[in-house]
């Protein structure tokens, strides 16, 4: 006595699910859901239902997977018609696995809240200095060159802790902790650099 979907031989996905062309993959799973209850027990009914719903999430699938595709075919041709110095610029930068990419956040944001955690006993020297030599280590496993990453990484070093002693003094002092002093802010800026520049400079 299973009641018999009515729309079991409509061609159309979206008028099969009664739902507009341009629903969501929310509202399709809504939608979905909601006819598997009302026809549950028709065999033919959740097939029908099931066969639309499949349909519309390979289509939405391969639109996802054609805009992808499309933005990184637009970002290459931008870099390709790019002035020469940022060629060269981007010719220095590279994306690791998205694993190393945390890893890395990780150890440097470690060392953040361990700068944090020490602010009332003393300035962040030792981590900053742990930081640096992370860094330079970092740098000299990609580049196979020791000069190269000590030079990179006090590079990354000194320009974080040029633009934090600029732009620290410019936050608000109501959102700031009481007990963070200039220096360990000025050390939490370096440490984003020095991230930066171990894990996506080549």
């Amino acid at each position: 006595n299973a009641p018999t979907f009515p729309r079991i031989r409509v061609w159309d996905p979206y008028k099969r699910l009664g739902i507009s062309p341009y629903a969501s993959e929310e509202e399709i799973w809504s939608a979905r859901n909601f006819l598997l209850e009302q026809y549950a027990g028709h065999e033919r009914s959740e097939e029908s239902i099931e066969a639309a719903f499949e349909k519309l999430l390979m289509a939405s699938f391969q639109h996802r997977k054609k805009t992808k595709i499309n933005l990184k075919s637009r970002l290459k041709k931008k870099v390709e018609e790019s002035p020469p110095w940022i060629k060269n610029l981007l010719n220095f930068v590279e994306l690791p696995p998205m694993e190393v990419i945390f890893r890395r956040l990780f150890l440097f944001a470690f060392m953040g809240g361990w700068s944090i955690m020490n602010s009332s006993e003393g300035g962040p020297a030792f981590q900053v200095a742990v930081s640096l030599a992370a860094c330079i280590y970092f740098l000299n496993e990609k580049t196979k060159s020791l000069g190269r990453a000590f030079v990179i990484g006090l590079g990354a070093l000194a320009t974080g802790w040029i633009c934090g002693s600029i732009f620290v003094p410019m936050i608000p002092t109501v959102l700031i902790h009481p007990t963070w002093t200039l220096e360990l802010l000025t050390s939490l800026v370096a440490y984003a650099f020095l991230f930066l520049a171990c894990t996506f400079l080549k």
